[in-house]
């Protein structure tokens, strides 16, 4: 879901402007996008966001259009064959659920507010569930479109319709534990957002630098640490929610990390490289990779099990970090790092096909 899209949405509204919210909530096979791509479409056919451009985006904006004339909320589904063939002349052979749900100025406020309460949600970096109906249900008095705001409890922050039986979409929802897809269940799509993970960088170099940038892009809230200020500074790191200077022994004592952590260690040098992994070894971190050689790495794990640290702390440790795509460049390098993170953050680990067994495993094997 786009944040872009949420502040557009009320700032147009505070000017008492028309306006569609479009939403893809439920994909099958391959699509251009996935549930959550969101997109705003204004009564001159301008817009903000995207649901994947191409034909059943044209499609989406004209239907959009015509819901801001009759303001009535729909549920369309598009079959991506021949008639929705992307400008290239590719098919992609799925199919996209969209809602389309044109928001008024004369709304009542309280119907507005789901959009209010879901940019409250996404600030707090919560985890939510969005439940949206795909049909009508008129036994339970609701229209397809309706939708329900549910927090990591199940407990309902917001609703956009006029449900009778909320508990029965409760019911149906996964746990936060889970971090479960988008799903569809009881011809209602539930579309849970993870909550954003921080992304403590150990060493402000090039890296460093270059996989800040691209985290934020991607939802992590950034902390970085260095004990050299010329480095760790905002000028270089401008969307960094912290930073720290101090040194890596000194700092690594006194901060908490946990179970939502991400780390990375990408420092100057394998002295400093060394200490940060002695000091997050045995710290509850969501993942703890390390930059460098197989060789480096071998002579810093052979250091720690020697100065106590167990090899199976160790064998958690992803190290090289990052998917091997033969980078060459700092760039590449962060993109492969991202990769990783995103995967881990996503599904909840790397599977098998991806991660084998990691040269910490192999090296553990070796040294016990």
């Amino acid at each position: 879901m786009s944040t872009e899209c949420l502040h557009a949405l009320i700032d147009t509204h505070a000017r008492q402007t028309p306006v569609v919210w479009t939403s893809l909530v439920e994909t099958r096979g391959s699509t251009p996008q996935k549930p959550g791509a969101t997109m705003l479409v204004f009564g001159e056919g301008s817009q903000v966001g995207t649901l994947g451009g191409g034909c059943v985006e044209a499609e989406v904006k004209r239907k959009a259009l015509q819901n801001l004339q009759s303001g009535q909320r729909e549920i369309v589904t598009f079959q991506l064959d021949n008639d929705y063939g992307w400008d290239d002349g590719l098919i992609c052979g799925g199919r996209m659920t969209m809602l389309i749900d044109p928001v008024l100025p004369n709304e009542p406020p309280e119907k507005f507010a789901y959009y209010e309460t879901l940019l409250q949600a996404k600030r707090q970096g919560a985890f939510f569930t969005e439940a949206i109906l795909l049909e009508d249900q008129p036994e339970k008095k609701a229209r397809a479109g309706d939708r329900l705001l549910f927090d990591a409890a199940g407990k309902i922050l917001a609703a956009r319709g006029d449900h009778s039986e909320p508990a029965s979409i409760a019911a149906n929802l996964k746990p936060a534990t889970e971090r479960p897809r988008p799903y569809v269940n009881q011809k209602v799509a539930y579309l849970p957002h993870i909550n954003r993970s921080r992304l403590l960088i150990i060493g402000a170099g090039h890296i460093g630098q270059k996989v800040a940038e691209l985290a934020h892009d991607v939802d992590f809230d950034v902390w970085v640490l260095d004990d050299r200020e010329q480095y760790c500074n905002s000028q270089r790191f401008p969307t960094a929610k912290r930073l720290m200077v101090d040194s890596f022994d000194v700092a690594l004592k006194r901060l908490d990390v946990d179970e939502d952590t991400f780390v990375i260690i990408v420092t100057r040098g394998h002295n400093h490289d060394e200490e940060a992994l002695f000091h997050l070894a045995n710290s509850p971190a969501r993942y703890l990779g390390m930059i460098g050689s197989r060789r480096k790495i071998k002579l810093i794990m052979e250091d720690l099990l020697s100065e106590g640290i167990s090899p199976e702390a160790l064998s958690k440790v992803y190290a090289p970090l990052g998917f091997d795509i033969g980078s060459q460049t700092v760039s590449e390098i962060a993109i492969s790092i991202l990769a990783e993170l995103i995967a881990v953050r996503n599904l909840g680990g790397l599977p098998d096909h991806i991660r084998q067994t990691s040269f910490v495993d192999q090296l553990k094997a070796e040294l016990t």
